[in-house]
């Protein structure tokens, strides 16, 4: 049995073994826990309550803002990283040990799911291919020995260096020593885009060539510092750019003497295809700036034009919903009579499981333009004011508008998933996020502004369905990559339920302080940032006092 130490310090989680326990703490390690700064746990406690350390051990990382675990001895490594992996907090990883990383420890680095920089002391290639491929940034301590002037004057000391270096310096000619070492290091590279020459002839250019096709690397551009003024080498390295920015995009790129392009480099430029494409550009350019104005121009006039329209069907209904009520108090006083208490009693008892009832009319008279309108959205000091739709799918309102017309800016609409009537856990609700035209959720971006979401009156969002009318208070705020993990709609159980709330809660780009238990139901509101890269995602809680 293998005692485990814990120790938080400076926003990092330490895990070493024990080595020593004195008589005082045997008792106490029975418990497994020494104090509250330094705690103790059995590597067979951990394997046999798992669920209940990596609970711990996320409220430790909560509590305590940890962002980096850091990790003495390979030996407890893939057991701290079991239970501490799915922490979205964690995303730096120290491994202490003076040892080779091996494939176990390294499968459950990639396993955690929210590391993205490891320390280590060393690596091998294939492991580092590994964790690269994960978008995994390794810098490995163990420090090379060299011989080469290359190695020097590129600060290659260290095998992460090598293998993520993307510009490199030549100075030739090259000794062997610098021959070897550069082979070296193009067979680990996997990142070079720039290569700096000092100068070169016809053998230096396809000696590098040749190591360059031989390792198949591509579209790497070689910067030749040299002032070159032989016509005869340019030319030729020409005529190799010609052939090699085709196949595999490696160029050459010259430091041309005055005096060349003085005597031949103006002489080859003509005037007209330069003017010509000069002109095409602008033209491009215009055409490109036209369409994107008359586009936005033209979705702001159908979106007034529908709007207009859902204002009027709303007013005439209201209108005539007055008059019959005008109409039913007459009758009722032309009628006024007694109703005998016999037939009071023979009065219609309610029936159970009844459709629900329909009780905001607004809503309901948009029903005649379409059928699938099951509520309405408000934001507070942005655009967003519209009803909101529900189709068989996700896909149906992307491009279609109010009036199921085609239409690029679509509409405000409800997951397909979601329950109308009675509202899933968290009820989704998408649109696109037209900036420049600002309709549908166009104007989300104001959220992000610290005088909007610090403002009281903004952090209350109206959503009203055909059945009722309710408040949601704003709990959480963030812009993340483009993930499904806040778009689950109901969950099997409350701890689930409550897993999800902390995972969108601690995202949140302000702490709100709105209280949100598992039993609460939720709105989620999503839409696209950073040209379609992120989603900027709002979640609020239904108030208890509508």
């Amino acid at each position: 049995m293998v005692k485990i130490l814990l120790q938080i310090k400076d926003n990092k989680l330490f895990f070493s073994i024990r080595k020593r326990l004195n008589t005082e703490q045997k008792n106490l390690i029975n418990t497994n826990v020494i104090s509250q700064n330094e705690l103790v746990f059995s590597d067979e406690y951990i394997m046999q309550n798992v669920k209940l350390v990596h609970a711990f051990i996320k409220e430790l990382i909560n509590d305590y803002n940890v962002n980096t675990l850091v990790i003495k001895e390979f030996s407890i490594a893939p057991l701290i990283l079991h239970v501490s992996s799915n922490v979205p907090k964690i995303k730096s990883l120290y491994l202490l040990e003076e040892s080779i990383l091996n494939y176990r420890i390294c499968e459950k680095i990639i396993k955690t799911n929210t590391i993205n920089y490891v320390s280590l002391y060393n690596i091998p290639t294939y492991l580092l291919e590994m964790l690269d491929k994960e978008k995994i940034t390794v810098d490995s301590r163990n420090e090379m020995l060299f011989l080469s002037n290359f190695m020097k004057d590129n600060n290659l000391d260290k095998f992460s260096s090598i293998y993520y270096k993307t510009t490199i310096y030549l100075n030739l000619p090259f000794t062997k020593e610098d021959e070897e070492d550069f082979l070296s290091f193009i067979s680990i590279n996997k990142y070079l885009k720039i290569i700096h020459i000092n100068k070169l002839n016809k053998n230096d250019i396809e000696n590098i060539l040749e190591v360059l096709y031989k390792h198949k690397l591509k579209n790497i551009k070689i910067y030749i510092k040299q002032n070159i003024s032989d016509i005869e080498l340019i030319e030729y390295l020409k005529k190799i750019n010609k052939r090699n920015v085709k196949i595999n995009g490696i160029q050459f790129k010259i430091d041309y003497s005055k005096d060349y392009l003085e005597d031949n480099l103006m002489n080859q430029i003509h005037i007209n295809t330069i003017k010509t494409c000069i002109i095409i550009a602008l033209f491009i350019i215009s055409s490109v700036i036209f369409y994107v104005f008359y586009s936005n121009y033209t979705s702001m006039q159908k979106v007034e034009s529908i709007q207009e329209d859902i204002s009027n069907i709303i007013a005439e209904y209201q209108e005539e919903q007055k008059q019959n009520e005008n109409n039913t108090n007459i009758e009722i006083e032309n009628n006024n009579t007694t109703v005998p208490d016999n037939e009071l009693d023979n009065e219609e008892k309610p029936v159970e499981n009844e459709e629900p009832i329909i009780s905001n009319d607004d809503i309901a008279s948009l029903l005649q333009i379409n059928e699938d309108t099951v509520g309405w959205l408000k934001v507070n000091n942005t655009n967003v004011d519209y009803p909101v739709v529900q189709a068989n799918d996700n896909d149906y309102y992307l491009n279609k508008n109010f009036k199921k017309q085609k239409d690029n800016s679509g509409w405000i609409f409800m997951d397909y998933r979601a329950d109308s009537v009675n509202l899933s856990q968290n009820t989704i609700i998408f649109g696109h996020n037209m900036y420049y035209s600002g309709v549908m959720f166009g104007t989300l971006y104001k959220v992000k502004r610290s005088n909007w979401y610090k403002d009281e009156e903004n952090q209350i969002i109206e959503f009203d369905t055909l059945y009722k009318k309710m408040k949601w208070k704003i709990f959480s705020i963030y812009t993340i990559p483009k993930t499904n993990d806040y778009l689950i709609a109901d969950f099997s159980t409350e701890e689930k339920f409550q897993s999800f709330l902390n995972l969108i809660t601690n995202r949140s780009i302000y702490n709100f302080n709105t209280p949100v238990a598992p039993t609460d139901k939720i709105i989620t509101l999503s839409t696209c940032s950073n040209n379609g890269k992120d989603r900027l995602v709002i979640h609020a809680v239904l108030l208890s006092d509508n």
